[in-house]
Parts: C-alpha cells; sequence; structure tokens
C-alpha cells in the first residue's frame, strides 16, 4: 500500500464514511486501522441494539398492567400479546438477515433504529383510552418485532468488522449488551408507569380500576422516544458501511443448502430462543402460579444475568471451544428445568417460589452462556467447510473461499438469530396452552426438556465428538 492510498484509507474510515477496502484478517492493516474503526461501529451498535431489545420487550412489562388501568383482556389474550412481537421479530429477522451487504450496515442501522418510534409513539396514546379494541394491540405488539429483527441485520453487520478470531468477544459483547435492553425495559417500565415523568405533553394519568391510584401506562412507550432518536442519528452520522463485504441475496441464500445452517438453527432455538422465551414469559408466568407475588420485582433479574453471561459465553468459547461449552450447557439446562417443576405449585398447592426463581435464574444464566457459545461456534465451522472445499485451489480461490466464508456465517449468525427467536413465541404459547388444557405449566416444561435432550444429541454428533464432522 503506498502512501497516497494509505491517506485515503484513513479518510474513507472516518465516521458515516464508505469504506471500500476492509481488511480485518490483515494484522498490520487491523492495527493501523480495523481496531479503531471496529470498535467505534461496535460501540454505536451496542445502544441502539439495546433500545430494540426494550422495544421487543414491551408487551412482557405492559401487559400485566392492562387489566388494571380498565381493559377487559383474558389471560390467554395478555399471553398472545406477550408472544406476537417474538413471533413477528422472528419473521421479520429472516429478511433482515440479509439485508447488511445488500444495502450497507450504516444506513440500515440508522433505518432499523428509527422504526421503533412506530410502535413506542402509537403504544403511548392507545392505553390512553380504555376503549382502544383488543385488535390495535395486536397490531403494535407485532410492530414491536421490529425491535426483535434488529438483531440479526445487527448481528450480521458487527461480524463484518473483527477478525475470525476476536468474533467471539465482539459478537458476545453486542448481543449481550443489547440483551441488556430486555431487563432494562422489565425493570424502566414499572418505575415509570408510577410517575408522570414526561409532563403534560405526554397525557393525563389512567385511574387504577380498584380506586388504590393511578398509572402513567403511556410511558412505557413514550419513555423511549428520544433516546431511539438519538441513537438512529449516532448511527447514521458515526457508523460505516463496507463496500467490501457487499453482496447479492443469491450468494448469501447458498445458506439455505448447508447441512449446518440448519443444524446451527436448531441450537439457537435451544439458547436464544430460551432466554427470549423466559424473559417474555417469566412475569405472566409467576402471575399465574404465584398470585400473591409481584412479578415485576424480580423480571428484570434474570434477562440481566442472561445477558451479561453472552459475552462470557463468547469469551470463554474462544479460549475452550463452542462446542464442548454449548454440550454442557444444554445437560446443565435440562436439570435445571427439572428444578423449576419441582418448585411449582401443584394443582394451586405448595410449590416454593424462591427456589423456582433460583432454577430459572439458572436457565437464565445458562441459555445466555449458550448464546455466545453457539455464536462462536458458526464462524469456525464455516471457515472450516471452505477450507476444505478449496483446498486444492490457488491462492486467488483460497481468497474467494475465505470472503464466501465471512459471507455465509455473516448470513447464518442472521438467520440462525431469526429461526431462534421463534422460542419467544412458542414458549410463552406454551405456558398459556398447558395451562389451558391442564390447569398448570408442567407440559410445556416437560416439552422443553425433551427438545433440550435434541440438542445434546445434535451438539453431540456434528461438533463435539472425537471424530465430529466440524469440531469448533
Amino acid at each position: 500500500m503506498t502512501a497516497g492510498s494509505e491517506v485515503i484509507q484513513r479518510s474513507n474510515a472516518g465516521p458515516g464514511r464508505t469504506i471500500g477496502d476492509w481488511q480485518p484478517e490483515d494484522a498490520g492493516y487491523w492495527e493501523r486501522t480495523g481496531r479503531r474503526v471496529a470498535t467505534r461501529n461496535l460501540v454505536i451498535s451496542i445502544p441502539a441494539l439495546l433500545l430494540a431489545f426494550s422495544v421487543w420487550v414491551l408487551f412482557s412489562a405492559v401487559s400485566i398492567s392492562l387489566p388494571r388501568i380498565g381493559f377487559d383482556f383474558s389471560t390467554d389474550q395478555l399471553f398472545w400479546l406477550v408472544a406476537l412481537p417474538s413471533l413477528s421479530g422472528a419473521t421479520l429477522r429472516v429478511a433482515y438477515s440479509f439485508v447488511i451487504p445488500i444495502f450497507g450496515g450504516r444506513r440500515w442501522t440508522a433505518l432499523s433504529t428509527a422504526s421503533l418510534l412506530l410502535p413506542t409513539l402509537w403504544l403511548g396514546f392507545a392505553v390512553q383510552d380504555p376503549a382502544t379494541p383488543y385488535w390495535v394491540f395486536v397490531l403494535i405488539a407485532i410492530l414491536c418485532g421490529f425491535g426483535g429483527a434488529n438483531f440479526s441485520s445487527s448481528m450480521s453487520n458487527i461480524s463484518f468488522f473483527y477478525p475470525k478470531q476476536k468474533q467471539g468477544l465482539a459478537l458476545g459483547l453486542n448481543a449481550g449488551l443489547g440483551n441488556v435492553g430486555v431487563s432494562v425495559a422489565q425493570a424502566v417500565v414499572p418505575l415509570a408507569i408510577t410517575v408522570g415523568a414526561l409532563g403534560a405533553l405526554a397525557g393525563p394519568p389512567q385511574a387504577l380500576v380498584d380506586g388504590s391510584g393511578h398509572l402513567f401506562l403511556q410511558n412505557a412507550g413514550f419513555i423511549w422516544v428520544p433516546a431511539i432518536a438519538l441513537a438512529a442519528l449516532a448511527a447514521w452520522f458515526g457508523m460505516n458501511d463496507l463496500t467490501s463485504v457487499r453482496s447479492s441475496f443469491t450468494e448469501q441464500a447458498v445458506i439455505f443448502r448447508r447441512k449446518h445452517n440448519w443444524l446451527m438453527c436448531w441450537l439457537y432455538i435451544g439458547t436464544f430462543g430460551s432466554y427470549i422465551g423466559f424473559s417474555a414469559g417469566f412475569p405472566m408466568l409467576v402471575k399465574s402460579q404465584f398470585p400473591d407475588v409481584n412479578p415485576m420485582t424480580y423480571a428484570f433479574i434474570g434477562p440481566l444475568l442472561g445477558a451479561l453471561m453472552r459475552s462470557v459465553g463468547g469469551s470463554l468459547a474462544d479460549r475452550w471451544g463452542g462446542a464442548r461449552l454449548t454440550f454442557w450447557v444444554f445437560t446443565l439446562m435440562v436439570a435445571a428445568v427439572f428444578g423449576v417443576l419441582h418448585f411449582l405449585p401443584d394443582k394451586g398447592q405448595g410449590g416454593n417460589f424462591f427456589g423456582f426463581l433460583a432454577a430459572f435464574m439458572a436457565l437464565f444464566v445458562l441459555s445466555g452462556i449458550g448464546n455466545g457459545t453457539t455464536f462462536r461456534m458458526i464462524p469456525v465451522i464455516f471457515r472450516t467447510l471452505h477450507e476444505r472445499l478449496s483446498a486444492g485451489a490457488d491462492a486467488q480461490g483460497k481468497a474467494d473461499a475465505s470472503r464466501q466464508a465471512g459471507i455465509e456465517s455473516a448470513a447464518v449468525v442472521g438467520f440462525s438469530g431469526a429461526i431462534g427467536a421463534y422460542g419467544g413465541f412458542f414458549i410463552p404459547k406454551s405456558y398459556g396452552s398447558s395451562i389451558t388444557l391442564t390447569g398448570s405449566p408442567d407440559m410445556a416444561l416437560y416439552g422443553f426438556i425433551a427438545f433440550y435432550i435434541t440438542c445434546l444429541a445434535v451438539t453431540w454428533w456434528w461438533y463435539y465428538r472425537r471424530g465430529a464432522e466440524a469440531p469448533c
């Protein structure tokens, strides 16, 4: 690289610029330019993703308060409102998985963050009128799925900025601190709705049906608006687009023919699907099984622990291998679900809330670690695959194979995130269906155990055992 080209490269790497020659695997380039640029993009990406997760799970904190201010919704309807953002978010993630190489990370992060203004503003107005029909809340819940969808594009984008050996920690930080948004929402919303924090602009409070006071439930939506606007502006002016990773949908769609894409989707349902499903369903589950307990006192703890453990899982997987840790995560998750079952009430009698809480906190911690370990497995698997496919190629062929491995890894990170997010729909709905059919959530929990055993088998056979097809 000449001195002149170095100047051009440095100018292109500034905030809000498009970078044409991104080479994170080049150690010299990484130290000169890459680390600084990648860090800036990660630092902006994390709060944007945190806000996205906060919006995604708003109804887990809002639903239990709707009947208190006069909305006559059944328990099953409330579980639907909790589950629908995960359903729409997971479905939108499929498309969001492929957008970064097409549109660019800076543009898409800014626009997708700004889209969160739609559900937050609408929710703030809708809750102020007890006559607002149920279908309006259904639509708002679906729009909250924009927050969940942002995860796939965000993770895909950050994966392009870091060399393979540093992706575990970088993706763990982006996702882990982004996941903190779940616990932020469940901690902030119960506080925000008790005071007129936004003044007259937010509207009057709503009277509680039992006559004991008032709530400012509109704050559950409005409180996020300033931060969302600032995060969108920061992404637009501070992040970068990488032209070197531009690719068409056709180039990325090859992952649908890759067996390991589907296997990693299955495992990610077990880790992230559990994390987001437990996060969304925990408050309503506590309310239904331990009616004397205020679930929002504890709801934020598990998501926070799981979010913080994600980066730990990614870092440990960088050192010890993703497959080994993933195998033990699923083993211990089976044990933890048995613990939850042990401490649940039996037909409304008995039960031990603090034992139940401890077992559930273990599930959050384990699913958080598993989120990091499974995502660390993906780039290793696809790098190994393309090294084998290009074993007899010349230097240019190997370089092309390395580029394609990066594109496919990023697409699988996004797509597995999409499929995994369906756990956020099925887990709350499983609770609701099990309680409706049998009077308890036990049937759903035994189903989770059976699923985790299949995840154990997949991890062991393809990735962990001696002689595995893709050891990682």
